[in-house]
């Protein structure tokens, strides 16, 4: 029987809806799209997309790290900007965290995000490793 299961993970910032932080099924964890809010729901990094990256993925990897998993079980990534021009800065910070292993992924340029001032929203897909 497949399950899903619902996955909240401390120091995250509080759902902004009906939603889990990320969601177990069938040997995968999938990690709702993170905005660069702190764990009062607050704001980071305000007109600094680079700055709202790296924090983004400092929260994925709370939610991997929650299942045993790292940035190198990432299957997919979704990215979404406020301006495609950030592009740049947040492949930088992408760089850094996923070094050589390069997941499947997507951009997409949306016109705003749930906070305002949020520019990044990033949301992952990854292989639970003890389920491989």
């Amino acid at each position: 029987m497949n399950t899903v299961t619902p996955l909240l993970v401390p120091g995250l910032p509080p759902p902004v809806s009906h939603y889990a932080d990320a969601t177990i099924a069938n040997g995968f964890l999938f990690v709702s799209g993170m905005i660069a809010a702190d764990a009062k729901g607050e704001l980071v990094g305000a007109g600094d997309a680079g700055a709202q990256a790296a924090f983004i993925f400092d929260l994925i990897a709370k939610a991997l790290a929650a299942v045993g998993a790292s940035f190198v079980d990432v299957a997919k990534v979704t990215v979404f900007l406020t301006d495609i021009e950030d592009r740049r800065a947040v492949n930088e910070i992408r760089k850094a965290v996923f070094g050589a292993h390069k997941p499947a992924s997507s951009l997409v340029e949306i016109s705003r995000l749930v906070i305002p001032g949020a520019l990044v929203e990033v949301e992952a897909i990854a292989v639970i490793p003890s389920a491989s």
